[in-house]
């Protein structure tokens, strides 16, 4: 599939067989799109000439998907409680309506017997520790990934593991733990203060901008080269979202994402409408992503990584997600749910980390899901790249695991013209 696309004054053609991107002029991208335009000899001959090198018009490989019945990786709800009250949090403000409670040892044991008992052959295994907020139940934390690291060296492993902390409690042995122990940590922060604290509220309705972004601050300085991502969440109340984006990185941050809100609230919610201005915001913020690049000032923004010569293998992408069949998401009673966005949903439960999976159906449901089952993806140039979208958010917003959203998938589609044209540019200054 060939995909033409405009950037300002910059014309770009995208082959998905081959993964190529090419800069071509206004005429030439006009005539590849299917406009009748006339070409000369010459420029027909250049244009045959990537054909037959692969690099235009490149057969799309039907390549085969990675499935496996053999789990990989668990996200552990250590906590079905927070310390925040945010808005527009898709977990009920960390209940997942229903009580709010902590996982026991004995369930943190579990999982990780149950991820290793089902592990097979994988040498590497990863476990993210959810919520809610997870360092509420710091001690069962610390106590898991000593007890999984045990284990595993046992068995001829190793777990990789994660965190996802609203920075509230990340000071002190927490911090220390943390940045010794995990592989990633995920820090929210939703960008300028007014922004903040306009969602992220705690329990007596004040906003908490002030009293995490020190030691979010700290946090960062203390990890020095480790892996971390400060990840923000862009609402209907500031889809001037580019802002926050660079405010963050003004404040020393160089690992960042952004992600537009997953909720129904009215006055919260990304609507269709507001699509043009989100993709305006993309190439606000992408025009001085290149700038800081060029003037020595980097930082990874998460959505503009597009990596069309390495990255997984297509036989990766085309597998989707691995929700409810290799990774799956563990509540405080130790049910197991898809994941985490699936989470208490009673007809996603798909067994428990004592008993094991004891929902064949769902299991294979999801471990035939791949990229060729979501047929509205057949003739979208991105498809390579996205595999399809969210299960979860398909689910939600759509009824099937395999109808993709669409306002994700305009907004995806944008944000890969963006980070092709970031790649572009890199290109030509590396030259």
């Amino acid at each position: 599939m060939i995909h033409t696309f405009c950037y300002h004054e910059k014309h770009y053609v995208y082959d998905s067989g081959s993964g190529s991107l090419h800069e071509c002029d206004e005429k030439t991208a006009r005539y590849l799109s299917g406009e009748p335009v006339s070409m000369t000899k010459e420029e027909l001959a250049e244009i045959d000439a990537l054909k037959r090198a692969g690099l235009l018009g490149a057969p799309e490989t039907k390549a085969r998907p990675i499935k496996s019945h053999a789990a990989k990786a668990l996200c552990l709800h250590i906590c079905h409680d927070c310390n925040l009250r945010c808005k527009y949090c898709f977990a009920d403000e960390g209940a997942y309506h229903a009580a709010r409670e902590m996982m026991p040892f004995s369930v943190a044991k579990a999982a990780v017997d149950f991820l290793i008992r089902e592990s097979g052959d994988r040498k590497v295994l990863e476990m993210d520790f959810f919520g809610g907020e997870p360092l509420m139940n710091f001690g069962v934390l610390k106590e898991t990934v000593l007890y999984a690291k045990e284990e595993a060296q046992k068995r001829g492993k190793k777990f990789l593991f994660t965190t996802t902390t609203n920075g509230l409690l990340l000071d002190g042995e927490r911090a220390e733990f943390l940045n010794e122990e995990m592989e990633n940590v995920v820090l929210s922060l939703d960008g300028r203060p007014e922004v903040h604290d306009a969602v992220r509220k705690t329990a007596n309705g004040k906003g908490s901008f002030a009293l995490v972004i020190d030691k979010i601050k700290n946090f960062v300085k203390m990890r020095g080269d480790k892996h971390y991502y400060v990840r923000g969440t862009f609402t209907a109340k500031n889809l001037d979202f580019s802002n926050d984006v660079l405010f963050l990185a003004d404040e020393g941050f160089d690992s960042l994402s952004m992600e537009p809100v997953v909720t129904d609230i009215p006055d919260l919610a990304i609507r269709e409408e507001h699509l043009p201005q989100i993709c305006a915001e993309y190439e606000k913020l992408c025009d001085e992503y290149i700038k800081r690049e060029a003037e020595g000032r980097y930082f990874n923004f998460f959505h503009f990584n597009v990596d069309l010569e390495g990255g997984p293998c297509l036989e990766k992408r085309v597998s989707a997600c691995g929700a409810g069949n290799e990774y799956f998401s563990v509540l405080p009673s130790g049910d197991l749910y898809p994941c985490h966005q699936f989470a208490g949903e009673k007809e996603w439960r798909m067994g428990s980390v004592f008993t094991g999976v004891e929902r064949a159906d769902l299991r294979e449901k999801f471990a035939t899901n791949c990229l060729f089952t979501r047929k509205k993806c057949e003739d979208c140039f991105a498809k390579f790249i996205c595999s399809g979208g969210c299960n979860a958010n398909n689910y939600h917003f759509c009824g099937d695991i395999n109808e993709p959203y669409p306002i994700t998938c305009a907004m995806m589609k944008k944000r890969i013209e963006c980070g092709m044209h970031a790649l572009a540019e890199r290109r030509s200054r590396e030259k």
